[in-house]
């Protein structure tokens, strides 16, 4: 059997995967803190037939060789951590990271998740959660009723109270930097957890040691620019054509040569 139809199998298998990567980040264009992915390949095995350097004659050498190539294969898929561009919402609980970091919240299993998106709400209790009701960490609770809701640069919730002309400081969010953040685990739910490659998080105040600031009333975009994943499909859908073609010449010079010896 000829290697060929194995070898352009494997093209087709990672532009495929290449395809679903690009239609999970056309799919969330307008997720709220979304980053976008990019699938990484690399190539197989090869088939030596003649190493490179090996003796032609007792004074020549091979100059090149003859290694034959055996396709490709995904190796990551990779989050490209690129600020997003800005929407002002005018909404007291949208709130943006300007530079890097992570919000933090608490899961209900007790473990912590990481988002960039600060589409923040007041649950039953007063509580600043996520769409999903998961509550932020620290915890911040704003008393009902409580008016003039500010959030600083540096993260200090300020409001009005009932009852008072002045605000008062009602809590201080603090914001996740990782070493790695290309590793943290996608979990869905526009939240992402450590892992081992990811190293652990780096909590402390926005805006010091190197930790972006926040900005109230805005919410970042998906950084998914809608022109270049259109290009990357065309040209994965080219490759994956081209590839097919190679697939389709092995299956005929087959077809020829059953041919000839029948």
């Amino acid at each position: 059997m000829m290697k060929g139809l194995y070898t352009a199998a494997t093209g087709m298998k990672v532009q495929q995967t290449n395809v679903d990567v690009i239609a999970n980040n056309l799919a969330n264009v307008n997720t709220a803190g979304f980053k976008k992915s990019r699938a990484d390949f690399q190539d197989l095995l090869y088939q030596t037939m003649r190493a490179p350097g090996a003796p032609t004659t007792n004074s020549t050498q091979a100059p090149t060789g003859i290694q034959v190539g055996l396709g490709a294969r995904p190796t990551a898929v990779q989050r490209i951590n690129q600020q997003g561009d800005y929407n002002q919402t005018g909404n007291d609980l949208d709130l943006a990271i300007e530079g890097t970091g992570f919000f933090q919240v608490t899961m209900p299993d007790g473990t912590a998740a990481f988002t960039r998106d600060g589409a923040f709400k007041l649950d039953s209790q007063s509580r600043l959660v996520t769409s999903d009701g998961i509550p932020v960490e620290p915890a911040i609770s704003i008393p009902d009723g409580s008016e003039n809701v500010t959030v600083g640069q540096d993260g200090v919730v300020s409001a009005v109270l009932p009852g008072q002309s002045k605000a008062t400081q009602v809590g201080q969010m603090q914001t996740a930097r990782f070493a790695n953040p290309a590793g943290l685990r996608a979990v869905g739910k526009n939240l992402l957890q450590e892992t081992d490659t990811s190293g652990p998080p780096q909590l402390g105040t926005p805006g010091q040691e190197n930790r972006g600031t926040i900005i109230q009333g805005f919410l970042e975009n998906s950084n998914v620019s809608v022109v270049e994943e259109l290009v990357a499909l065309i040209t994965s859908q080219r490759a994956y054509e081209v590839t097919s073609k190679a697939i389709q010449t092995a299956d005929e010079m087959l077809r020829t040569t059953n041919a000839i010896v029948q």
